[in-house]
């Protein structure tokens, strides 16, 4: 996902039709219209007041309005355009959602919303840039995420307004705010996710994570056996063509025993994403 086009598209397209299987035609991704379209489309606060596109088969909605912090201004709108999807990719739900993610703790004295208090995994947050803070400041983004931006904006777009209802993919990218230059800093990061996916997973939502593989490693580095983001299903960006996509479903995953379940690739403007199931 980029900031500046946050369009995505998703195309279901058959990995042997693509790889060239004998006797089979070139399955070529269009955006075709009517219910049996096999596109998607990723929207946030970029396209707030811009008219948007006849629904594909699923959305995938940003909660966020850029950063962390602040909500979308126009998720009410695009929840409700994206509640017209119709569903015909096969295991890719028709309403999805993204959070941006962030970790400031290098700069806690520069933001109000660095926590100074929490029990967590880590241990007791006091404030300070650690673990158990990193962790509780991840906690809390995702709750604020969740109560005060998603369920108002999903009830007024006559929305289920559960999280257990959705997908929630934590948007991973360097653009962002993160802790760098050590490993320990890259474990800070990693227990930030760590917090966001604690939070939804106790609401019974589904959790996914989108970052490229450079830019996972220069964020989050590894991932212990023992982390919760181990069995994440991954959504790898980097591709240019589909045959690079189609590619990228062999790569590793981002973490630990996870499967490739999206690949992205951009030729144009547009984000176009392969379903690797």
């Amino acid at each position: 996902m980029r900031s500046g086009s946050r369009w995505v598209v998703g195309v279901l397209a058959s990995v042997t039709v693509l790889l060239g299987n004998p006797g089979a035609a070139a399955a070529a991704p269009t955006e075709g219209s009517g219910a049996g379209r096999t596109v998607g489309y990723d929207v946030s606060h970029p396209q707030c007041g811009t008219e948007l596109p006849a629904p594909g088969a699923f959305a995938v909605v940003g909660v966020n309005g850029g950063l962390a912090t602040r909500t979308n201004p126009c998720l009410t709108e695009q929840l409700t355009w994206a509640s017209g999807s119709s569903g015909a990719v096969g295991d890719q739900p028709r309403v999805q959602l993204y959070l941006n993610t962030a970790n400031p703790g290098e700069l806690r004295g520069l933001v109000t919303t660095w926590p100074s208090t929490g029990q967590t995994p880590y241990g007791s947050c006091d404030g300070g840039n650690s673990m158990a803070c990193s962790w509780q400041y991840g906690w809390e983004r995702a709750r604020t995420s969740v109560e005060a931006f998603f369920r108002p904006a999903a009830r007024a777009a006559r929305l289920d307004s559960q999280p257990a209802r959705y997908t929630w993919w934590l948007d991973v990218e360097t653009m962002n705010t993160w802790q760098s230059g050590s490993a320990e800093a890259r474990a800070r990061n990693r227990v930030t996710l760590e917090g966001m996916t604690e939070y939804l997973t106790d609401q019974d939502g589904e959790v996914g994570v989108y970052s490229t593989g450079y830019q996972w490693r220069r964020i989050v580095g590894e991932v212990p056996a023992d982390s919760p983001l181990v069995g994440l299903p991954s959504w790898l960006a980097g591709a240019l063509t589909l045959p690079q996509a189609v590619d990228l479903c062999d790569e590793p995953a981002l973490v630990p025993r996870s499967e490739v379940e999206l690949t992205q690739y951009v030729p144009d403007d547009l984000d176009l994403n392969y379903a690797c199931r």
